[in-house]
């Protein structure tokens, strides 16, 4: 007999997505601690970002409760917009290369693991960054943080790894450009060529990497974290603050909090959002959307 706090989950899996996981380990734990509990439970899989968008907007057509996504933060950003305020909630089952939104909400990164902690999870009401009309979830960058997700979107290797070759390469070749940046419609910047310029909904890059530690998924504000050409080699100095959480305590990072934004930069460009490269021209909107996406929290 169906329980009366079943729900109907619809797990989505992009079978391109990270390294090596099992999927059978994966439906396992689902069968363990979802199907065991009463849930309605149907696998989908995930071709491209328009088979995803195409499922996605099913699952809301369809008012399934959940929808658990296995996958990497392209695949998470892909879904969420489309769920964005709908009564479907996000759950969030990480097999990707970076994974800053399961990092962040720290979900167990053994897919199998992930699963079992979601069953028990909280519904929580996020908030959703909007660049250039594209909304994002973890963060989005616009200088050499940009050209680096290019770089790295051409490799057929995933893993942090070669994310860090693509760094490497793109540091050396990234010709940066001055910004110029209003702050929720009056304060106005100006930076130098800055090589760091990544705005966050979320505190992590992905890899560990946490770029916006103070960040918050639910205050209402996104940060804006700057650092200057001529700062960079302090900043390769002290690259393990990144992953304890204390670079932006150096001088030489500037981090802005703020709801609406708009750059400005010398030429068109490539930007990232969520991971994924995207091209943008020089005068670019931001903004925060507050409390509009439903997720799973553990």
């Amino acid at each position: 007999m169906k329980k009366s706090n079943a729900k109907r989950v619809w797990i989505l899996v992009n079978p391109k997505s990270g390294l090596r996981w099992s999927f059978d380990k994966m439906r396992k734990a689902v069968d363990r601690v979802w199907e065991s509990a009463g849930h309605e439970v149907c696998y989908q899989f995930c071709q491209s970002v328009d088979d995803g968008i195409a499922k996605a907007r099913q699952a809301v057509e369809r008012r399934v409760d959940i929808m658990l996504v296995a996958g990497g933060d392209g695949t998470v950003n892909t879904i969420a917009r489309t769920l964005i305020g709908t009564d479907v909630t996000l759950g969030i089952v990480p097999v990707g290369s970076g994974n800053g939104f399961a990092r962040h909400f720290e979900i167990p990164l053994v897919p199998e693991e992930a699963v079992a902690v979601l069953a028990t999870a909280t519904v929580k009401a996020i908030d959703v960054g909007v660049v250039a009309g594209r909304p994002f979830m973890v963060t989005c960058s616009m200088a050499w943080e940009a050209a680096m997700a290019k770089n790295f979107a051409r490799s057929p290797i995933r893993g942090v790894l070669p994310y860090v070759f693509a760094g490497v390469q793109e540091f050396f070749e990234y010709t940066p450009q001055n910004f110029s940046v209003t702050l929720d419609g009056g304060r106005e910047l100006h930076f130098r060529k800055p090589m760091l310029f990544t705005i966050a909904n979320l505190s992590q890059w992905g890899g560990g990497a946490k770029i916006a530690p103070a960040a918050r998924a639910d205050d209402g504000h996104l940060e804006l974290v700057v650092a200057l050409r001529q700062d960079i080699a302090t900043l390769i100095a002290n690259v393990a603050r990144l992953f304890d959480g204390s670079l932006a305590k150096l001088p030489q990072v500037k981090t802005y909090r703020f709801r609406t934004l708009v750059v400005s930069r010398e030429q068109a460009g490539p930007i990232q959002v969520d991971g994924e490269p995207l091209e943008a021209p020089p005068r670019i909107e931001v903004s925060v959307h507050s409390s509009k996406l439903k997720v799973l929290v553990p």
